[in-house]
């Protein structure tokens, strides 16, 4: 069934979100296991994408580790250098989507504040039809509410829904509920998709 609209995650699909790469950098991988291990960043973070205030959330974790205070708040002041840079052949598919005329939504995991950040520096965060941002809906994925309300404010069947996220978890939730969805590791299987699926020619996905 030819999909009505596409549906891009953002983090690992548009944009590269690599954490742990950039604390390698900056504080060495040993040190890094180590401050990963003893706060659960990760989790610090889905509070920001639940839509918790951007800078008193990761202030206030670092205020309760001490001992880490400062390399927790890098994750605030030098957030944009945790989601760099962006995967510039994915948002060439999604800008050959567009010329076709095809509807291109974003489904993300992001906050409120961190996505105003991130589309001072990333254009294309504006290109979308819609933009359903978790911090906004206060709820994430894969919760199946985030999907039901994708459906309900779209006025989309799921079945006519194509979805790429590069997690499991989160293209499990979209299947179970019907959506036709794609396990992003790579632009190349997804510009297949998106061939297979009748919206691209393959000249345009190349």
């Amino acid at each position: 069934m030819r999909p009505d609209a596409v549906i891009f995650d953002i983090g690992n699909v548009l944009i590269e979100w690599n954490p742990e790469r950039f604390y390698d950098a900056e504080i060495g991988p040993a040190r890094r296991r180590a401050l990963f291990e003893a706060v659960d960043l990760h989790a610090m973070n889905d509070r920001v994408d639940r839509g918790g205030d951007f800078r008193d959330t990761i202030y206030e974790t670092a205020e309760a580790y001490p001992e880490w205070r400062d390399e927790i708040r890098l994750w605030h002041d030098r957030w944009i250098e945790l989601a760099q840079p962006e995967i510039p052949e994915s948002v060439r598919l999604l800008r050959a989507l567009r010329g076709r005329g095809v509807p291109v939504f974003a489904l993300t995991n992001f906050g409120i504040g961190s996505f105003e950040l991130a589309r001072g520096h990333y254009p294309f965060l504006d290109e979308f039809d819609r933009a359903f941002i978790s911090g906004h809906m206060g709820v994430i994925k894969p919760e199946p509410e985030i999907y039901a309300r994708v459906e309900a404010e779209t006025g989309l069947a799921p079945e006519r829904l194509l979805f790429a996220d590069d997690r499991a978890d989160n293209v499990a939730a979209a299947a179970a509920r019907g959506w036709q969805a794609h396990r992003f590791d790579g632009h190349e299987g997804w510009a297949r998709r998106l061939v297979d699926a009748g919206l691209l020619g393959a000249e345009a996905a190349a």
